[in-house]
């Protein structure tokens, strides 16, 4: 029997989370909140906001929501039924040290996101008050990694100002932006800048936060009821989600452009954007290196406060980077998790009836070589398939591959 080191902290990196330390709804709802009111997606909503008319505009985001809110919300049950990260859960599928591959992956890639919020917030402030830009990001990510360096209690703390701060900001902006073309009929008759198809804008919805979505396990896991976590996840990724790209969309659509600092500065909004959204990005951003010590302490079993602080070294040395490289850095992202998040939903769905035995009494296999070859299938299939929604077209397939190959192959009662 495989034991489960039990580190001396509430985070509950190698383990699952106690009854203790599981929190209520309201909690979770402002956890989940401060994840998904991140400024990447008013940049989305940018975008969408100057290739799209209004009417499709509420319908992408609409559709593209709703299938986050489905995902991310099989994904939350599975975290809150277990108490496990999702860096502990893919064990059960990929096998203890297959599991690595899916943690090193994740890590990597939320390291990747905590440098590119850096730069966000980074680099319009510097351009604005021609400060040099390296300073400017070498500060913000030593704050950000500060507050992680605490954990989860910080991200309730963090996440319960600015969360109702960005709402206060992004509703202001709506409606300086709606008053200065003249009223809501005139808003929804503005021509779109740069058109893009209904696909590609629902494509756009889903690919701006899947990859985020497929580690909400870790979040979810602190839940104390199970239709809590769901509900709190749905809202958020659905609910809160679109509001973000409302935020980001109507300024865009009145000033033709999807740069989100560039519309609140021409607002006249500059001191309250600096402040709400360093706090948005604060939020999201420590989410993400939460979240990537977590596979990292899969991975190494090194606590927590080491890892926090090599990952934010690394995502702030490689923010400028990052930014620069940005959308090669999304379309990685939407090709290597998703297939991830998919064979976690196969194997707990589909292949355990939702049924695991509790992590510190299962005896794992090193790798499991199917959950292996479903996720190069899926991530294939991101490259290889180019009609249809990129995300959904890796997850159906990912998820039929998993489940074939161990109906075809797996010994029942082995992980």
């Amino acid at each position: 029997m495989k034991k489960i080191i039990h580190l001396n902290n509430n985070d509950y990196e190698l383990s699952n989370v106690f009854s203790k330390d599981k929190k209520g709804f309201f909690s979770m709802l402002v956890i989940m909140l401060g994840f998904t009111f991140f400024s990447a997606s008013m940049m989305t909503g940018g975008t969408l906001g100057t290739g799209l008319d209004f009417k499709n505009f509420i319908i992408a985001v609409a559709a593209g929501n709703l299938i986050l809110a489905i995902y991310t919300g099989l994904l939350a049950y599975v975290g809150s039924s277990t108490g496990l990260s999702m860096h502990l859960l893919t064990r059960y599928s990929f096998g203890e040290k297959g599991s690595y591959l899916a943690s090193f992956i994740t890590s990597i890639t939320q390291i990747g996101w905590f440098g590119v919020g850096i730069s966000m917030f980074a680099i319009p402030i510097a351009n604005r008050f021609n400060i040099n830009v390296y300073v400017l990001v070498g500060i913000t990510g030593i704050l950000m990694t500060s507050t992680a360096y605490f954990g989860i209690k910080s991200l309730t703390i963090l996440s319960a100002i600015a969360v109702p701060a960005i709402a206060i900001l992004g509703s202001t902006s709506i409606f300086i932006a709606t008053n200065s073309v003249g009223g809501i009929n005139d808003l929804m008759n503005i021509t779109p800048v740069d058109k893009i198809s209904l696909i590609s804008a629902i494509s756009l919805c889903i690919g701006s936060f899947i990859s985020g979505g497929t580690v909400t396990p870790d979040f979810a896991r602190f839940s104390k009821k199970k239709m809590s976590a769901v509900l709190t996840t749905v809202i958020a990724f659905f609910i809160g989600n679109s509001l973000m790209f409302l935020f980001g969309a109507i300024g865009a659509m009145v000033k033709g452009t999807a740069e989100v600092a560039d519309v609140l500065f021409s607002q006249g909004l500059v001191i309250p954007a600096i402040i709400v959204l360093g706090l948005n990005i604060w939020t999201t951003n420590d989410n993400a290196l939460y979240t990537s010590r977590l596979g990292l302490s899969n991975i190494t079993k090194i606590s927590k406060k080491k890892l926090v602080l090599i990952s934010g070294l690394i995502g702030t040395v490689g923010a400028i980077w990052l930014n620069n490289n940005f959308i090669e850095f999304l379309t990685f992202l939407n090709s290597m998790l998703p297939p991830i998040g998919g064979i976690i939903i196969a194997d707990f769905f589909f292949v355990n009836k939702r049924k695991y035995e509790k992590i510190e009494n299962v005896k794992f296999k090193s790798i499991n070589p199917i959950a292996i070859i479903s996720f190069l299938i899926g991530f294939s299939t991101a490259h290889l398939i180019k009609f249809g929604i990129t995300a959904i077209n890796v997850l159906i397939i990912t998820i039929i591959s998993y489940v074939i190959g161990m109906k075809l192959f797996y010994k029942k009662g082995t992980h």
